[in-house]
Order: C-alpha cells, then structure tokens, then sequence
C-alpha cells in the first residue's frame, strides 16, 4: 500500500498550474486570522537557550538545509488570478535563518517584537533566528499555525535539522505536502456526503450552555483573556495502561467527556478531539500541517460500565477516521467552533544537540486571537512519566477557581475510570 500510494501520488500530472487550495484545516485556520480574531496572532513556535558548545554556523547551516528539502517552507498564500480564491504556491526562495549578534540590553527589547502577527499573502509563512549575546546564545523557531503543526516542528522538522547537524544522510526523502494535497482533493464531493452527515449528526445537540461549563468570570472581565491552568496528575496505577483496557487517548478523552458533563450539569457530553492527521508510514514523513479536529458526543441517559464507556468511544474514534476526508464540510460550516477540545501528547523529541538540552526562554505576553476556544483540555505525558493537565481557556468566560474545579473534578473522574466494573452513573454523581 505504501508504494502505492507513493507511485500513485507522483505520477499525477498537476491541474492546477501551480495553484494549490488550501487543506481543510488550512482553511479552518486561516478562515480565523482573517474573520473571527481581534488579531492575526496564530503563531506557533519556541524559543530556547543553547547550552555551551552549539556550533553556530553548522546549526545555521543545518537548519537551512532542512528549510530547503521540504517543500512546505517554499509556500506561500496567494489569491488564484481567474478565480481570486486564496490558494498556495510552493516554488517560493526558503526564508534563511537570520542571525544576530546584540548585545544583552538590546536582545532584552528584540524579544519584545518577536511574536508579531504574520501578513499572509506571499510572504514567508515562518522565521527563524539565531541570536549571540556576550552572555548566551538563543534559537528562536516561528511557524504560522497553517503550514506547521506541533508534530512537523518537534519531530520532523527537530529530527531532521538534528541529523544534518551531526553531518548524517537524510536517508527517506519526505513526500511533498504539494503532492498530498494533489492526492487528498481527488476525493468526489458525492464521496464525502455519508461523512458530513455523520458528524453532523454528532455535532446536531450542541449547545454551549448544556456542554460547557457554565461561565464564571466577573461581569467586568476584559474582552478575550487567554490564560493557563496546571496540574500534575499522580492518582494513576502504573499497571493500569499494561492491562489493555484502552489506550491513553481514549482513558484521558473519556476522562474529559464526563468531567464536561459534571461540570455542566448534563447528561451529554459534546466536544472536539485533536489528532495528527498522519495515519500512514508515508503520511507520517510529510512535513507541514496535518492535524484534523473531529467532533466526539455522547449520551450518558444509558447506564454502563466504564469498560463498555472506552469500547463504544473507540468505535466511535474508528467510525470517524473513515470518514475523516468529509471533515472539511464540517470546518466550512462551523459546527464544532464553540466546543472544549482535547489532545494527548506524548513528548515525543527532546530539544538538545548531542545529549545537550535546550533551556526554553519565556517570551513577554503578546495579543491572543479572540478566535481561541473557550476551554481546550490538553493531556501531557513527560519523559519521566509524569502525567499533567494542562486547560487554556478564556478569563473573560471563566474564573481561574471554576478551572480549579474543573481539575479537581478532572482527577477525581481519572481515579474512577480506572475500575472498569464500575457504572458511569457512578462517577456522574
């Protein structure tokens, strides 16, 4: 199949003269930097503190070789000249790393401007810096949400600048994110119409009022206030993910459900869950934004156990991957744009250079979007095995106490889910 595939894919003769359209989730991104934000911040990206001995010119290099292989970095937005829709290009020049060498005071403003907003249309989609003061030296990495995922930057990208470091051969050369899309769109609309009409079907009960925790913020909040709340999670038995009941992502997308329909007093619970979007070996080499949002819902008024809980929700995760092409119907219409959403994350790449670890630098608070959800559960899995709850929600629409209740509520909900004998009911009083 993967062969297939590859053959399949580069054997297309290009319609559309260079004129790509924009993926589903690229639109759904872009549709908010334009429409729904107060600011045109999606940015995504780090900033770190190189430990000593990094060798400046062979990193730039590196990178810069990994800009230049993957043709996602020579993207750029334009609007198509007969149909004036906004589409991509990919035979942009690579935007290099630029690098600085400032003093401390002055690198102290630098850091002030860095998260400034993207202008979209043919202009590089990200920017990379190297920065050398007389004290330390940082690496600054900005993508626009719309080309890059936090997969792309911290594994492909990551592994691949790492491996040009150390002077290694690129031995898999990654399919064009040009050339997926080529194999994406020959899906027929009439394909798409079972899917649409199963998340549709999923999404149809929403209701922000019964499927989110009810607002809390004082009447004077500031309009859009993004902000964090976290916790580490240590009620969970060791053994209890060697017993195969479910995965992590079902246990922890199960556990947010019900806190969900707890916290909002309903017996239904109706949100979004985050995945990679990479299902193949050749799809988990393309470099650039794959992730897909599918909408999750059930109705809690049936009783049954929390083994029959995890069985039925992956079925219904099974169901919605093979209907995961008419995901975009669903983005175009906005049905799943009020919803909590959740994603588990493994860290899966560490930033350092020959077993030297990077020191991530805090950058000064800059404008979120308005866009932003109004709660997004977010589950991390550290190196060292430590789970932790991570919610980033809106201030003007919660208290950070209502979030202090979400997350006790949130363990609570973990420590039960964790006997599959016993009744939802149970953990819904």
């Amino acid at each position: 199949m993967e062969a297939s595939y590859e053959k399949r894919i580069i054997n297309q003769e290009p319609k559309n003269k260079g004129y790509y359209p924009l993926r589903p989730m690229q639109s759904w991104l872009v549709d908010t930097h334009f429409y729904k934000a107060k600011s045109t911040m999606m940015n995504i990206g780090t900033f770190y503190k190189f430990p000593p001995g990094v060798d400046l010119e062979r990193l730039i290099g590196a990178i810069n070789g990994t800009l230049e292989n993957n043709d996602i970095f020579h993207c750029h937005f334009v609007f198509h000249p007969e149909t004036c829709d906004l589409c991509q290009r990919f035979d942009g020049e690579i935007n290099p790393v630029i690098f600085e060498k400032i003093s401390d005071k002055e690198f102290e403003e630098r850091k002030k401007f860095l998260k400034h907003p993207y202008k979209l249309i043919n202009q590089p989609l990200y920017r990379i810096y190297v920065f050398e003061t007389p004290t330390a030296q940082y690496l600054y990495l900005d993508f626009y949400h719309a080309i890059m995922d936090g997969m792309s930057i911290s594994l492909l990208f990551g592994t691949e600048s790492k491996l040009r470091y150390k002077g290694r051969e690129i031995k898999h050369k990654p399919l064009n994110y040009a050339d997926y899309i080529l194999e994406e769109i020959n899906n027929p609309p009439e394909n798409l119409i079972e899917g649409k009409n199963f998340f549709a079907e999923m999404l149809k009960d929403f209701d922000e009022k019964k499927h989110l925790p009810p607002p809390s913020a004082p009447a004077n909040a500031r309009p859009f206030e993004l902000k964090y709340f976290s916790i580490k999670i240590d009620n969970i038995n060791k053994n209890f993910f060697n017993q195969k009941i479910c995965d992590e992502n079902i246990f922890f997308l199960a556990a947010s459900m019900l806190t969900i329909a707890k916290t909002s007093g309903a017996n239904s619970s109706v949100m979004s869950w985050l995945h990679s979007g990479r299902y193949t070996a050749s799809e988990s080499r393309i470099m650039g934004n794959m992730i897909e949002q599918f909408p999750v819902a059930w109705n809690f008024e049936k009783d049954l156990t929390v083994a029959e809980f995890f069985k039925g929700l992956e079925k219904k995760i099974n169901d919605s991957f093979k209907y995961r092409r008419s995901l975009g119907e669903i983005y175009k219409s906005g049905l799943q744009d009020d919803c909590a959403t959740f994603i588990f994350q493994k860290k899966i790449y560490s930033a350092s250079i020959e077993g030297k670890e990077f020191e991530t630098v805090e950058l000064p608070q800059n404008e979120w979007s308005a866009a932003e959800n109004s709660l997004d559960i977010e589950i991390n899995l550290s190196f060292d095995e430590i789970y932790s709850l991570f919610l980033e929600y809106d201030a003007s629409r919660y208290s950070e106490t209502a979030m202090k209740n979400f997350s006790d509520t949130f363990e609570k909900t973990v420590a039960k889910l964790q006997d599959s004998k016993l009744l939802i009911s149970e953990i819904l009083k």
